[in-house]
């Protein structure tokens, strides 16, 4: 048993229990109860102050008019673009990433341009000496613009700072290395995370300010420190890249005033990070003709119709089990098309290792990627192309049919303005900007079209 006013709090879920076990009986994680100092029981309300003289709880009704909120323009188009048109004041945004992805460079370059725009910013880091940051922001020419720094990890120093002078944006690197005085356990932990989260919300709800937490990510990817955390803030941004490629997806996964799934795509350079506007063409190979085993997918993430190349090899296995590998998809989504491809259409892969590869790392997580995935291994496993200028999107049942998606016509209208020519799609999908739309209603009709390489479509 925990001695008087103790507790033993899970570090991976943050669960509470009263006594130590080996194992978390909330996650199944082992060797993570800590021992921590508690005031009052788990869930205990402190005692309630006298409330005479003061009214009770006000009830309003859904018909009050609400105007929008105002909004923060950092300069930097994207990342306004996943906030869902600025930043809000008042608001708390927890940003996530793997380490060295450039999450204190995105944050610095925000700040930076939004202090330009007569923003009053400041940038607290836990992690860094003002001299590292300031480095970072001359190597990024931002060497002129008003940014307040500060080398700090003392929760009740930064509130002091925070209350004494006013800003309009405030950057917190990390959440992780914040720890109060108030509490016992060691920084990092779940205690010292939820209670620094917790303040730093409250300040900004109280006094207007935007406040944008930095926080480290486990080896699973998901943000560390208990969920909590994510419940407490207003938007929820990961920042994704892949080792090897330059560039930098900002995804929202959460946001109260905005869209969900909005993405931002940023290219890494020397001075900083550069935005880009038009994502497809990052994602797209344009020399030469296109290759057996490859298809264009015009996809949505967020509001922006987004075009990549999927690839397939299909080849010979040389062991008894074949391998399935798949990067940038779904694994289990890569075996339902495999086996509606080898029920409905013939095609067997029962004796080939399969590989599919969403180019340029990208992660597609939509279905309307099924047809374009199972076009790629077609073409692989016939040895026939597609045609260079030749979109594919389509969602496949179990059934072998090919049903409609969300906004196929803003699908169509990117790939138009991209230079191609005509799209394998659903037989809904209506022709628009001059495009020729091979319609299909079943799988086995895509597949023979494309080893037939018949492609009268209408236009």
């Amino acid at each position: 048993m925990a001695r008087d006013g103790a507790v033993y709090v899970c570090q991976s879920c943050g669960s509470v229990q009263g006594k130590w076990a080996g194992q978390c009986p909330a996650c199944n994680a082992w060797n993570t109860m800590v021992e921590e100092s508690q005031s009052r029981p788990p869930g205990a309300l402190a005692p309630a102050k006298s409330s005479r003289g003061q009214r009770g709880l006000a009830f309003e009704t859904l018909a009050a008019e609400t105007p929008a909120p105002p909004r923060i323009l950092t300069g930097v188009a994207e990342f306004d673009r996943v906030c869902g048109g600025g930043v809000v004041p008042g608001s708390a945004l927890l940003v996530g990433g793997d380490p060295g992805v450039g999450k204190s460079t995105l944050l610095m370059q925000v700040l930076g341009q939004a202090a330009l725009r007569g923003a009053r910013c400041a940038y607290i880091s836990g992690e860094e000496a003002v001299e590292q940051v300031r480095a970072r922001a001359h190597r990024m020419g931002l060497a002129h613009a008003p940014v307040q720094l500060a080398a700090e990890t003392s929760l009740r120093v930064i509130l002091d700072g925070l209350k004494r002078d006013a800003f309009d944006l405030v950057v917190i690197d990390s959440i992780q290395t914040m720890w109060s005085d108030a509490h016992e356990a060691a920084p990092g932990s779940v205690t010292q995370v939820r209670a620094a989260a917790g303040e730093l919300v409250r300040m900004a709800k109280k006094r207007g300010v935007a406040v944008i937490l930095v926080g480290h990510v486990t080896k699973e990817g998901a943000i560390a420190g208990p969920r909590v955390i994510e419940h407490m803030v207003d938007a929820v941004l990961t920042f994704e890249g892949e080792r090897g490629y330059p560039f930098r997806i900002l995804r929202g996964v959460k946001n109260r005033f905005g869209a969900t799934d909005e993405i931002g795509v940023f290219e890494m350079a020397d001075a900083g990070l550069i935005e880009v506007v038009n994502p497809s063409a990052l994602f797209l190979n344009t020399s030469g003709e296109r290759a057996a085993g490859a298809a264009v997918f015009a996809g949505i993430e967020g509001s922006r119709p987004v075009l990549v190349e999927i690839q397939a090899l299909v080849a010979p296995s040389a062991y008894g089990t074949p391998r399935r590998a798949v990067v940038g998809w779904d694994s289990g989504r890569l075996a339902m098309v495999l086996a509606v491809l080898e029920a409905r259409c013939g095609l067997g892969f029962g004796d080939r290792d399969v590989y599919l590869n969403v180019a340029g790392g990208l992660r597609v997580t939509e279905p309307a990627a099924d047809l374009a995935a199972a076009a790629a291994l077609a073409s692989s496993a016939l040895e026939v192309a597609l045609p260079q200028d030749c979109v594919v999107f389509g969602e496949i049942s179990l059934s072998g049919d090919i049903r409609q998606v969300s906004r196929m016509d803003g699908r169509i209208k990117e790939a138009a303005k991209l230079g191609f020519g005509q799209a394998l799609a659903p037989a809904e999908a209506d022709a628009g900007g001059g495009l020729q739309i091979n319609g299909v209603a079943r799988l086995a009709d895509a597949i023979r079209r494309i080893g037939d390489g018949d492609w009268k479509g209408r236009v």
